[in-house]
């Protein structure tokens, strides 16, 4: 093997990452170029569950650029994994001609997706929240955890915009206002990279542009929206991650947008994304994009011309492994691309392996791996999101909190005992299930398991792993509650029925088990994952968001016993519930809550922590509004002239940022800095805020603006800040929001950037609907041009 000397300048620490990209490039074969350029399931590389040589020699003789997904396809603990993906990096440094170490890449929507890492709420729960810093302390952790075992690129976040509950991946998001969605993203970005990626994990945004915005709510489908709406929704959240986190990595969106599908978009991959968004990373394929293009969208006939529209579009990565790039090789000798082409993609991937430290430090400490998995601290944390994600939709009667001293509870419910239903799609043991086969629990419901999709490396001695005995441990709300009241309550216990299947035959004893109760909790929602029998995630959409299976009917008998009744929600679908919420004067939504889900539950529940999550959506009353969102113009939400359906109001059953407490917040009016400002200004809004109760809690205020007349419509109300503060009974506090001109920009007819002069109205409430206080000011004098990353956030204080 013709190795490169050991002094080649890219082997110097000391010299300019630009300076040591160069020389390696310079020293590179074709065939090693191509190789950066794709990945490799690991599965492909191991034998008995181990790394096999002779695999390794063939698939990796010429390197390549990441491994992928490796905790995912692995029943690995911690120590293993660090150590096999050691073993794939050394034979990459020690057996290879230039010895280029890989990025092993994984997933971590909702803590890293690997045996033994810790599974927080799920993204719509953490958008509940409405705390960045909390979400930023929970990706901190998440990096620990994947530096550990070598992983130093995750495939996450997802900042698609949701408007549409039909779309089995809105749990994924931050749910489908722009700015939430942003203000959640940088955080998680920030939490995950750090200051410098040589510290970090990269983070990936996906998916590049508009996914959630789907042709009837289904995985894959093309994406009907315009240039404008395209920039100023959907490409928020990833422009606020690029100019204020630097977001490092983006993943094209699967669907087409006018006839082309996003994968082999230049307008959008490089013309949008790179030169008007100033994105300088990489950009990775969604899997399997790149064949799609031929067997899917049916746009190239070979994958030859995949492959060149897809790096001509300005995809550097095709993962998870090389299909269609290994076709470059034709593509550049019949003249269909530019070596240039090949070599920008290489550059920006050797850019980051060398800005990650790979070079120097490509291996991790095996043995260390273990303790930095789910922690204590990371435990504590994942309750507070828990609690702090949960919302209190109806209280009627003051039911809830209830009392520890109750004499007997009845907890009912397919979700009641369930570790498997507090999983997202995106938690490590659901993931697993389409590599190892669907994970049962007892009584658990549908015959309809399908076959593992694909081969994995199951443990090293290649034995088939026992999932259930593989998730850290959970807490269910049946455990929850019973940790929770006196010892003097009975806490009795009735599943009722499954989550999918229609049998009804245990309904009639757990409405007997509740006629025994002083209460009755009764626990309800999806089943998110990714395989058969799933009723939420990813290729799980639906045509009716109501709750599935016999989950009616046992919600409808539990409340006819005359029991006091609450009903939690526990699902990663966005559910349109006004049959419960006619039936039920107390409801909690609780989402997907991971690990701690069950104490954090209970918490609320028993008033150790006032609830205080808010929504990111707004809930539904039947499917028949999809899409439905708050911020629409003032054409949309209603119908003209009469305003409402035949059959149903406009209106959603709970509006975006929706969300009780236990205690009562009052809003003083409104105060503004001025009453005009320049274009190119910014104004100061204050409210005093003063917790008028007897409870401590937190409140989430909320500022909208409103431009009440332009030159395009605007929303009836945006987002434009947020702050969520914690006041003790009795106690106040002065929330100022230094907002620019900048979140007032739009696109114009003349597809333009401007901020215009006008009268724009200021909205402080306690959601989008619950509106406190209303001013309004002027933008006066020149109208103002600038460009998309001029965009300044809003900066939040608060003074007590």
């Amino acid at each position: 093997m013709d190795t490169a000397p050991t002094d080649a300048p890219y082997r110097d620490a000391s010299r300019p990452i630009d300076e040591r990209v160069a020389d390696l490039i310079s020293l590179m074969t074709l065939d090693e170029k191509i190789a950066q350029l794709g990945g490799v399931f690991p599965n492909n590389l191991v034998a008995g569950g181990a790394l096999d040589t002779e695999k390794a020699a063939q698939v990796l003789r010429d390197g390549i650029g990441h491994v992928s997904h490796v905790s995912a396809v692995s029943a690995l603990p911690p120590a293993g994994l660090a150590a096999f993906v050691n073993e794939i990096q050394r034979h990459l440094v020690e057996k290879t001609r230039l010895g280029i170490p890989a990025v092993v890449h994984g997933e971590s929507c909702a803590g890293f997706t690997a045996v033994g890492a810790t599974c927080f709420p799920q993204a719509i729960g953490l958008a509940s929240t409405w705390e960045p810093e909390l979400i930023e302390e929970m990706t901190t952790a998440i990096r620990a955890q994947m530096k550990a075992v070598g992983v130093r690129h995750t495939l996450a976040p997802v900042l698609d915009i949701a408007r549409d509950a039909r779309w089995g991946r809105c749990e994924e998001t931050y749910g489908e206002d722009p700015y939430l969605a942003s203000r959640i993203g940088v955080a998680y970005v920030r939490g995950l990279q750090g200051d410098r990626l040589d510290e970090g994990v990269v983070c990936t945004g996906k998916h590049f542009l508009g996914y959630g915005a789907s042709e009837g709510g289904m995985n894959w489908a093309p994406t009907h929206i315009t240039n404008r709406e395209m920039r100023e929704v959907y490409a928020a959240p990833f422009l606020a991650a690029i100019q204020e986190a630097q977001l490092a990595s983006v993943m094209n969106s699967y669907s087409e947008i006018d006839g082309v599908p996003v994968g082999a978009s230049r307008e959008i991959l490089t013309d949008l994304l790179r030169d008007e968004m100033g994105f300088d990373g990489t950009v990775i394929s969604d899997y399997f994009t790149v064949p799609t293009l031929q067997s899917y969208h049916n746009i190239t006939g070979d994958r030859t011309e995949a492959a060149a529209r897809a790096l001509e579009a300005g995809i550097d990565l095709e993962v998870p492994a090389l299909n269609c790039y290994r076709m470059l090789g034709e593509a550049l000798e019949s003249g269909r691309i530019e070596m240039a082409t090949v070599d920008a993609a290489v550059e920006r991937v050797l850019q980051q392996k060398f800005e990650l430290g790979l070079f120097e430090t490509p291996y991790v400490d095996a043995e260390a791996a273990e303790p930095a998995f789910d922690t204590a601290d990371d435990r504590k944390l994942a309750r507070k999101i828990a609690q702090q994600s949960i919302v209190l939709l109806r209280n009627e009667g003051g039911l809830l909190p209830l009392s520890k001293e109750v004499g007997a509870i009845a907890v009912i419910g397919p979700c009641a005992d369930s570790v498997r239903l507090l999983q997202g799609d995106y938690h490590w043991p659901t993931h697993a299930e389409v590599m190892f086969g669907r994970i049962a629990e007892d009584g658990d419901d549908a015959d309809d398991a399908e076959a593992p999709a694909m081969g994995a490396i199951a443990s090293r001695d290649g034995a088939a792993p026992n999932l259930a005995e593989m998730f850290v441990p959970h807490v269910t709300l049946l455990e929850g509650v019973k940790a929770a009241v006196s010892a003097g309550t009975e806490v009795l216990y009735a599943r009722g029925c499954g989550v999918v299947d229609d049998d009804t035959s245990g309904i009639a004893a757990a409405a007997d088990t509740a006629k025994r109760a002083d209460v009755a909790i009764v626990a309800v929602g999806t089943r998110s994952g990714l395989v058969a029998g799933s009723t939420s995630g990813e290729s799980s959409d639906r045509t009716d968001l109501r709750l599935t299976g016999a989950q009616r009917e046992l919600v409808a008998a539990v409340v006819a016993t005359g029991t006091p009744t609450v009903v939690v929600l526990i699902n990663g679908g966005i559910l349109a519930i006004p049959d419960v919420a006619e039936s039920v004067p107390t409801i909690v939504e609780a989402w997907v809550p991971g690990e701690e889900g069950g104490n954090a539950i209970a918490d609320v529940l028993f008033g150790d922590a006032n609830p205080s999550g808010r929504l990111p959506v707004s809930l539904p009353r039947t499917v028949g509004q999809m899409p439905l969102f708050y911020n629409h113009k003032p054409s949309g939400g209603r119908t003209n002239w009469r305003t409402d359906y035949v059959d149903s109001p406009a209106t959603p059953l709970y509006p975006f940022g929706h969300g009780l407490s236990y205690t009562s917040f009052d809003y003083a009016d409104v105060t503004l800095s001025a009453e005009e400002v320049s274009a190119d200004g910014s104004i100061s809004v204050s409210c005093r805020v003063t917790n008028g109760g007897e409870r401590s809690g937190d409140e989430v205020i909320q500022l909208y603006v409103h431009d009440l007349v332009a030159s395009c419509s605007r929303p009836v109300k945006q987002l434009a800040g947020f702050k969520r503060i914690h006041l003790a009974a009795g106690e106040s506090a002065e929330v100022t929001f230094d907002v620019d001109m900048s979140q007032l920009a739009f696109w114009n007819p003349e597809m333009e950037y401007v901020v215009e002069p006008g009268d724009v109205e200021v909205m402080i409430g306690a959601s989008s609907e619950d509106i406190r206080s209303r001013k309004t000011f002027r933008i006066a004098g020149e109208q103002r041009t600038l460009r998309m990353i001029d965009i300044v956030p809003t900066v939040v204080t608060v003074e007590r």
